[in-house]
């Protein structure tokens, strides 16, 4: 769900490059083979090193800064959570050829569910939300509040409203323009209202592994805060449904107004993709259009429950 941070300069990140800055920052691995990881991502490129090791780059000055953010806090959380989750073993320093900070992590077994699936949803919906209750469970008083760092996830969503209005008025004639600022507003008239906790912020069929069928692991913290927990919950409409999507509901210990910020949040996301407002492909935006349909459709429900 992160928004799209744009290249201050253009950075040309491959096989030649990763190999050239671990050969001259961590000249112990300098031997080790480097070669691209299948799904990279877009806020990140990533390379395997060796076998055991991956190189994580970011994309754009933008995801730059989440870098130290990881470094810092990940191997904090990992100790209280569940499942794995990326837990760095080293950090690279800017270049002359490559102007950002970079990680090398260990590798994490498993395959991301958006190419994997998982064939029990109901019980793969339960594991995760385990895991995140574990998350919004850890110590956040420290914790990084919601900012530029992570495009607010945690945060208000009013940081988003005009953008949300514009991406409506564009799709006036494609969608139910009247029930998606119903949907908006009403999350805009709730808070959450507890102290803040940890967020992962992009809780995506990519960055969700499997192994087994069963949900083995947990990655990309780049967008990780402290806040509100409202802008985890957009997989229950980006990959859940019917029963998975209930077993996620009745696992989660939020309240009506949770659940509204959290259809927000992912009408937001899904709006700006379809109305082409964000940095997507053919694909996704159709995907988008599909998620405007359930949020729309939840929404109506819950209201006349």
């Amino acid at each position: 769900m992160s928004n799209d941070a744009q290249p201050s300069r253009q950075v040309v990140i491959d096989v030649p490059l990763v190999e050239r800055l671990v050969h001259g920052q961590f000249p112990q691995w300098a031997e080790l083979p480097v070669r691209p990881v299948a799904l990279s991502g877009w806020d990140n490129r990533t390379f395997h090193l060796g076998d055991e090791m991956l190189v994580r780059l970011p994309s754009a000055e933008g995801y730059a800064r989440q870098v130290e953010k990881e470094q810092h806090w990940l191997p904090r959380l990992a100790p209280h959570l569940p499942l794995p989750i990326p837990v760095p073993l080293g950090m690279g320093r800017p270049t002359g050829e490559y102007p950002w900070p970079w990680s090398v992590y260990r590798w994490l077994d498993g395959e991301p569910v958006a190419t994997a699936g998982v064939t029990d949803t109901s019980r793969f919906a339960i594991d995760l939300a385990a895991f995140l209750i574990a998350l919004y469970q850890i110590d956040a008083s420290d914790g990084p509040v919601a900012g530029p760092h992570n495009f607010w996830r945690g945060g208000p969503l009013d940081v988003y409203d005009g953008e949300t209005r514009d991406a409506i008025s564009a799709l006036d004639d494609q969608i139910d323009a009247a029930l998606a600022t119903e949907v908006w507003e009403t999350a805009l008239a709730t808070r959450w209202e507890r102290d803040p906790v940890w967020v992962h912020g992009d809780v995506a069929v990519g960055n969700l592994l499997v192994q087994d069928d069963r949900l083995c692991a947990v990655i990309d913290f780049g967008s990780s805060g402290v806040g509100d927990p409202a802008c985890d919950l957009a997989i229950t409409w980006t990959f859940f449904s019917g029963e998975s999507r209930e077993a996620f509901r009745e696992a989660m210990p939020f309240d009506a107004g949770t659940w509204a910020r959290g259809r927000a949040w992912t009408l937001w996301k899904a709006l700006i993709v379809t109305a082409g407002h964000a940095e997507t492909n053919a694909r996704e935006a159709l995907e988008s259009r599909r998620i405007i349909d359930d949020v729309l459709a939840d929404h109506r429900l819950h209201m006349a429950g």
